[in-house]
């Protein structure tokens, strides 16, 4: 496994008592958009605030990126912002339940996000790679998809009939059959 691109370790027992900014450098978000498969990352930025509760440490605030990637239709350079709240609970190593493989439980809200660290520190910014990781769509399409798809032939589902050379030439191939 290779060493985090974005590192900004919290220690629970000296939480800012302000919100917290991060900014990713040009460095960090070259490696974060080799990571995750995009062109690039161009701006990435967390507010963060805390609190703890029952021995966590809730962080709560708002994840702001620019990312720029390949149409999954056309492969244009498309840029776009993307915008993710941001509630992590950070708990000691050891004080998440071991359940068995096969126990079935209940998770709340609270539950959802919930990541372990061991040491005096986490790494928020882990935790914020790994929310815009989860936020960038795969298959994001840009302002020409619509037509390359329609330039090659492929019909949504919206569209009652075919058309273009794909549908002529299936279309044939029916009326043969049919005889």
């Amino acid at each position: 496994m290779s060493a985090p691109e974005l590192v900004r370790l919290v220690k629970p027992r000296a939480l800012p008592a302000e919100a917290m900014t991060i900014t990713a450098d040009t460095a960090e978000r070259e490696a974060l958009a080799d990571r995750f498969g995009v062109t690039a990352v161009d701006a990435l930025n967390a507010h963060v605030a805390f609190e703890t509760k029952d021995g966590a440490v809730l962080a709560n605030g708002r994840l702001l990126a620019t990312i720029e990637q390949p149409c999954a239709v056309t492969r244009e350079p498309l840029t776009y912002d993307v915008e993710e709240p941001l509630n992590l609970r950070f708990v000691p190593a050891g004080s998440v339940p071991d359940y068995a493989p096969d126990e079935e439980i209940e998770l709340d809200s609270e539950d959802l996000d919930e990541i372990e660290y061991e040491g005096d520190s986490f790494d928020l910014g882990e935790a914020i790679a790994q929310t815009l990781a989860l936020a960038i769509d795969p298959y994001r399409e840009g302002p020409g998809a619509d037509e390359a798809r329609k330039a090659a032939g492929i019909v949504s589902d919206e569209e009652e009939t075919p058309s273009g050379p794909l549908a002529e030439a299936l279309a044939a191939l029916k009326g043969k059959s049919a005889e």
